[in-house]
């Protein structure tokens, strides 16, 4: 991805919070910055989105709510209309419907990202699953 310049003025106290952030993640304020220009754009549109850390990173989800990718990837295994679908979901992880088309949404506009997640969850239950039955051959 291209990168151009631009000159931002801050103040010296948030300055100096970006620094200590950026120390702690190990990264560089203007990485940091990037990152949360990046998030509060996705946020701005799609509304009830926010980006949690994690173990495998930061990651957008609904604010008190599950992973966006983890609705997407149930979507998979739902049949039905589209309003079943969604009621389905909604049912599923305990929240409204309306937050379960904000996370599609989201998942729409941000495809590649959202199929990334879903695929590691998918190869990482595959390992579990090879993993566990290696183990019960080891014990049998």
């Amino acid at each position: 991805m291209a990168k151009s310049t631009t000159s931002i003025r801050l103040d010296d106290e948030l300055r100096r919070q970006l620094a200590v952030l950026a120390a702690q993640e190990g990264t560089t304020v203007t990485e940091l910055i990037e990152r949360f220009v990046r998030e509060g754009l996705a946020c701005t549109a799609h509304p009830g989105v926010v980006f949690k850390p994690g173990p495998s990173g930061r990651r957008a989800a609904l604010a008190g709510g599950p992973d966006v990718w983890e609705i997407a990837a149930a979507l998979r295994h739902t049949k039905g209309s589209e309003t079943k679908r969604i009621a389905r979901l909604a049912e599923q992880f305990g929240v409204h419907e309306r937050q379960i088309v904000i996370a599609l949404n989201y998942a729409a506009d941000h495809r590649d990202e959202t199929a990334s997640r879903v695929d590691a969850n998918d190869q990482a239950l595959s390992n579990a699953e090879r993993i566990a039955a290696e183990r019960q051959r080891l014990l049998a």
